[in-house]
Protein backbone atom coordinates (compact mmCIF):
# COMPACT_ATOMS: atom_id res chain seq x y z
CA UNK A 1 0.00 0.00 0.00
CA UNK A 2 2.98 2.30 0.94
CA UNK A 3 5.28 1.04 -2.29
CA UNK A 4 4.99 4.53 -4.28
CA UNK A 5 6.08 6.18 -1.19
CA UNK A 6 8.73 3.48 0.05
CA UNK A 7 9.94 2.85 -3.48
CA UNK A 8 10.42 6.64 -4.52
CA UNK A 9 13.64 8.78 -3.18
CA UNK A 10 13.40 11.50 0.14
CA UNK A 11 13.65 13.88 -2.15
CA UNK A 12 10.52 12.83 -4.59
CA UNK A 13 8.81 12.37 -0.95
CA UNK A 14 9.27 16.05 -0.13
CA UNK A 15 8.67 17.82 -2.91
CA UNK A 16 5.60 15.69 -3.45
CA UNK A 17 4.70 16.32 0.20
CA UNK A 18 5.36 20.25 -0.15
CA UNK A 19 2.83 20.11 -2.94
CA UNK A 20 0.22 18.67 -1.32
CA UNK A 21 1.07 21.25 1.32
CA UNK A 22 0.67 23.90 -0.85
CA UNK A 23 -2.90 22.62 -2.60
CA UNK A 24 -4.19 22.02 0.73
CA UNK A 25 -3.26 25.49 2.03
CA UNK A 26 -4.69 26.74 -1.53
CA UNK A 27 -7.88 25.14 -1.06
CA UNK A 28 -8.00 26.83 2.12
CA UNK A 29 -7.62 30.23 1.03
CA UNK A 30 -10.41 29.48 -1.47
CA UNK A 31 -12.76 28.52 0.87
CA UNK A 32 -12.44 31.17 3.65
CA UNK A 33 -14.20 33.52 1.43
CA UNK A 34 -17.00 31.19 1.06
CA UNK A 35 -17.11 29.93 4.68
CA UNK A 36 -17.35 33.46 6.06
CA UNK A 37 -19.62 34.78 4.15
CA UNK A 38 -16.70 36.99 2.81
CA UNK A 39 -17.98 39.94 0.20
CA UNK A 40 -21.42 39.10 1.38
CA UNK A 41 -22.21 42.50 3.16
CA UNK A 42 -24.74 44.68 3.40
CA UNK A 43 -25.44 48.68 5.31
CA UNK A 44 -27.05 48.65 8.61
CA UNK A 45 -30.26 51.14 8.15
CA UNK A 46 -31.46 53.56 10.05
CA UNK A 47 -33.63 52.66 12.76
CA UNK A 48 -33.69 55.54 15.45
CA UNK A 49 -36.68 56.93 15.16
CA UNK A 50 -38.32 54.32 14.13
CA UNK A 51 -41.54 51.91 15.45
CA UNK A 52 -40.17 48.01 16.50
CA UNK A 53 -42.78 46.55 13.59
CA UNK A 54 -40.94 49.35 11.10
CA UNK A 55 -37.58 48.58 11.93
CA UNK A 56 -38.03 44.53 12.16
CA UNK A 57 -39.52 44.95 8.41
CA UNK A 58 -36.28 47.11 7.38
CA UNK A 59 -33.79 44.16 9.30
CA UNK A 60 -35.62 41.25 7.39
CA UNK A 61 -35.51 43.22 3.95
CA UNK A 62 -31.67 44.09 4.60
CA UNK A 63 -31.24 40.30 5.49
CA UNK A 64 -30.46 40.94 9.03
CA UNK A 65 -31.37 39.18 12.60
CA UNK A 66 -32.43 41.29 15.14
CA UNK A 67 -32.35 41.18 18.92
CA UNK A 68 -33.91 43.92 21.61
CA UNK A 69 -30.98 43.65 24.04
CA UNK A 70 -32.99 46.14 26.72
CA UNK A 71 -35.73 48.85 27.20
CA UNK A 72 -35.89 52.06 28.90
CA UNK A 73 -38.60 54.45 29.88
CA UNK A 74 -38.56 58.08 27.99
CA UNK A 75 -41.42 59.93 28.40
CA UNK A 76 -41.67 61.94 25.03
CA UNK A 77 -40.87 58.87 23.42
CA UNK A 78 -43.74 55.96 22.05
CA UNK A 79 -43.78 52.97 23.65
CA UNK A 80 -41.59 50.32 21.28
CA UNK A 81 -39.35 53.28 19.51
CA UNK A 82 -36.29 52.59 18.97
CA UNK A 83 -34.15 54.47 20.84
CA UNK A 84 -30.55 53.13 19.90
CA UNK A 85 -29.10 50.41 17.16
CA UNK A 86 -25.93 48.57 17.44
CA UNK A 87 -23.97 48.51 15.08
CA UNK A 88 -25.05 52.29 14.21
CA UNK A 89 -26.76 53.46 11.14
CA UNK A 90 -24.93 53.46 8.19
CA UNK A 91 -21.89 51.16 8.59
CA UNK A 92 -21.38 47.80 6.60
CA UNK A 93 -21.64 44.57 8.05
CA UNK A 94 -22.25 41.12 7.19
CA UNK A 95 -25.27 40.17 5.97
CA UNK A 96 -25.99 37.89 8.68
CA UNK A 97 -25.32 40.31 11.92
CA UNK A 98 -27.42 40.03 14.85
CA UNK A 99 -28.35 43.80 15.18
CA UNK A 100 -29.48 45.21 18.80
CA UNK A 101 -31.83 47.11 19.01
CA UNK A 102 -32.97 49.29 22.52
CA UNK A 103 -36.60 49.86 22.73
CA UNK A 104 -38.71 52.62 24.57
CA UNK A 105 -40.32 50.34 26.90
CA UNK A 106 -44.33 49.80 27.17
CA UNK A 107 -45.03 50.65 30.75
CA UNK A 108 -43.32 52.86 32.75
CA UNK A 109 -41.63 51.72 35.78
CA UNK A 110 -42.07 51.88 39.02
CA UNK A 111 -40.72 54.78 41.86
CA UNK A 112 -41.03 55.94 44.92
CA UNK A 113 -42.99 58.87 45.82
CA UNK A 114 -40.26 61.26 47.39
CA UNK A 115 -41.46 63.30 50.67
CA UNK A 116 -41.59 66.92 49.56
CA UNK A 117 -43.41 68.62 51.89
CA UNK A 118 -41.66 71.80 53.55
CA UNK A 119 -39.96 72.03 50.14
CA UNK A 120 -39.91 75.62 47.96
CA UNK A 121 -41.91 74.57 45.49
CA UNK A 122 -38.61 74.90 42.83
CA UNK A 123 -36.47 72.04 44.90
CA UNK A 124 -40.18 69.96 44.99
CA UNK A 125 -40.20 70.67 41.11
CA UNK A 126 -36.07 69.51 40.98
CA UNK A 127 -36.97 66.55 43.30
CA UNK A 128 -39.98 65.32 41.22
CA UNK A 129 -37.66 65.96 37.63
CA UNK A 130 -34.76 63.65 38.60
CA UNK A 131 -37.31 60.91 39.87
CA UNK A 132 -39.37 61.07 36.24
CA UNK A 133 -42.05 62.35 37.90
CA UNK A 134 -43.87 66.03 36.37
CA UNK A 135 -46.05 68.79 38.47
CA UNK A 136 -49.11 68.67 37.46
CA UNK A 137 -51.42 71.49 38.81
CA UNK A 138 -50.43 73.74 41.94
CA UNK A 139 -53.13 74.87 44.76
CA UNK A 140 -52.64 77.53 47.01
CA UNK A 141 -53.25 77.34 51.01
CA UNK A 142 -53.47 80.08 53.32
CA UNK A 143 -49.64 79.77 55.32
CA UNK A 144 -46.83 82.08 56.12
CA UNK A 145 -44.65 80.02 54.01
CA UNK A 146 -45.30 81.47 50.56
CA UNK A 147 -44.37 78.43 47.98
CA UNK A 148 -43.27 76.42 50.17
CA UNK A 149 -45.34 72.55 49.35
CA UNK A 150 -48.07 71.84 52.31
CA UNK A 151 -49.43 68.66 50.56
CA UNK A 152 -48.83 66.24 47.78
CA UNK A 153 -51.50 64.66 45.92
CA UNK A 154 -51.94 62.07 43.42
CA UNK A 155 -55.31 61.33 41.06
CA UNK A 156 -56.93 63.51 43.54
CA UNK A 157 -55.90 62.50 47.07
CA UNK A 158 -52.75 63.04 49.72
CA UNK A 159 -50.15 60.12 48.62
CA UNK A 160 -47.76 59.32 51.44
CA UNK A 161 -43.80 59.12 50.70
CA UNK A 162 -42.60 55.67 49.42
CA UNK A 163 -45.46 55.34 47.78
CA UNK A 164 -44.76 53.04 44.22
CA UNK A 165 -46.07 54.95 41.30
CA UNK A 166 -45.19 55.02 37.37
CA UNK A 167 -42.69 57.38 36.39
CA UNK A 168 -44.24 60.32 34.21
CA UNK A 169 -47.09 60.36 36.97
CA UNK A 170 -48.58 64.26 37.64
CA UNK A 171 -48.22 65.16 40.97
CA UNK A 172 -50.64 68.30 42.14
CA UNK A 173 -48.50 70.54 45.18
CA UNK A 174 -50.56 72.24 47.22
CA UNK A 175 -48.30 75.64 48.32
CA UNK A 176 -48.52 78.24 51.03
CA UNK A 177 -49.91 81.83 49.66
CA UNK A 178 -47.93 83.31 52.26
CA UNK A 179 -50.57 84.43 55.35
CA UNK A 180 -52.95 84.62 52.31
CA UNK A 181 -55.32 88.01 51.19
CA UNK A 182 -58.64 88.15 52.69
CA UNK A 183 -58.14 89.36 56.48
CA UNK A 184 -60.79 87.33 58.95
CA UNK A 185 -62.17 88.43 62.33
CA UNK A 186 -60.31 88.29 65.14
CA UNK A 187 -62.33 85.33 67.63
CA UNK A 188 -63.43 85.76 71.00
CA UNK A 189 -61.41 83.82 73.04
CA UNK A 190 -62.39 84.84 76.73
CA UNK A 191 -64.02 82.37 79.22
CA UNK A 192 -62.48 79.62 77.23
CA UNK A 193 -59.45 77.54 77.98
CA UNK A 194 -56.84 77.15 76.40
CA UNK A 195 -57.41 73.68 74.59
CA UNK A 196 -60.75 75.16 73.26
CA UNK A 197 -58.98 78.60 72.46
CA UNK A 198 -57.12 76.56 70.37
CA UNK A 199 -59.21 74.11 68.43
CA UNK A 200 -60.66 77.66 67.57
CA UNK A 201 -57.75 79.20 66.59
CA UNK A 202 -56.00 76.52 64.14
CA UNK A 203 -59.19 76.62 62.60
CA UNK A 204 -59.24 79.99 62.01
CA UNK A 205 -55.29 79.86 60.79
CA UNK A 206 -54.20 82.34 63.14
CA UNK A 207 -51.81 81.69 66.00
CA UNK A 208 -50.84 82.53 69.99
CA UNK A 209 -48.31 84.69 70.45
CA UNK A 210 -47.70 85.40 74.43
CA UNK A 211 -49.04 83.07 76.84
CA UNK A 212 -49.08 84.51 80.19
CA UNK A 213 -50.01 82.83 83.26
CA UNK A 214 -51.10 84.26 86.61
CA UNK A 215 -49.36 83.45 89.92
CA UNK A 216 -49.46 80.11 91.05
CA UNK A 217 -51.30 78.54 87.94
CA UNK A 218 -49.68 75.09 87.41
CA UNK A 219 -49.95 75.51 83.65
CA UNK A 220 -52.08 76.38 80.39
CA UNK A 221 -55.00 73.72 80.82
CA UNK A 222 -55.50 74.13 84.50
CA UNK A 223 -57.38 78.27 83.40
CA UNK A 224 -59.67 80.64 81.43
CA UNK A 225 -58.31 83.09 79.46
CA UNK A 226 -59.93 86.45 80.70
CA UNK A 227 -57.72 88.75 78.29
CA UNK A 228 -56.81 88.73 75.06
CA UNK A 229 -54.64 90.96 72.46
CA UNK A 230 -55.81 91.68 69.61
CA UNK A 231 -59.49 92.31 71.28
CA UNK A 232 -62.57 90.90 69.40
CA UNK A 233 -64.05 94.38 68.88
CA UNK A 234 -62.32 97.78 69.14
CA UNK A 235 -63.09 100.70 70.80
CA UNK A 236 -66.43 101.26 68.55
CA UNK A 237 -67.48 98.20 68.95
CA UNK A 238 -66.61 96.93 65.66
CA UNK A 239 -65.13 93.23 64.53
CA UNK A 240 -61.06 93.73 64.60
CA UNK A 241 -60.02 92.39 61.30
CA UNK A 242 -56.63 90.63 61.07
CA UNK A 243 -54.47 88.17 58.31
CA UNK A 244 -54.69 84.62 58.52
CA UNK A 245 -51.11 83.62 60.24
CA UNK A 246 -51.28 86.80 62.65
CA UNK A 247 -50.91 85.97 66.51
CA UNK A 248 -52.97 86.80 69.32
CA UNK A 249 -51.91 87.16 73.08
CA UNK A 250 -53.38 85.56 75.51
CA UNK A 251 -53.89 86.22 79.48
CA UNK A 252 -54.38 82.93 81.48
CA UNK A 253 -55.90 83.08 85.25
CA UNK A 254 -57.41 80.52 87.09
CA UNK A 255 -61.18 81.55 87.87
CA UNK A 256 -63.52 81.62 84.92
CA UNK A 257 -64.05 85.49 84.10
CA UNK A 258 -67.48 86.73 83.98
CA UNK A 259 -68.46 87.03 79.26
CA UNK A 260 -69.89 90.17 78.30
CA UNK A 261 -72.13 88.28 75.58
CA UNK A 262 -72.06 91.86 73.95
CA UNK A 263 -68.75 92.78 72.87
CA UNK A 264 -67.02 89.50 73.23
Amino acid sequence: MFDFITKRSLGFNMVVGLLLALLLFGFFLFSLGWVTGHGNASTVPNLTGKSFEEAKLLLEKAGFEYEIQDSVYVDTVPPLQIIKQIPDADEVVKSNRTILLIVRSVDPPLVEMPNLIGYSFRNAEVVLGTMDLNVGDTRFRPDFARNAVLEQRYNGAPIAAGTRIRKGSLITLVLGDGIGDQPIGVPGLIGLNYAAAKAIIDSSRLGFGAIVLDAGLRDTLSGFIYRQSPARLDEDGLPVKIRPGQLIDIWIGADRPVIDTLNN
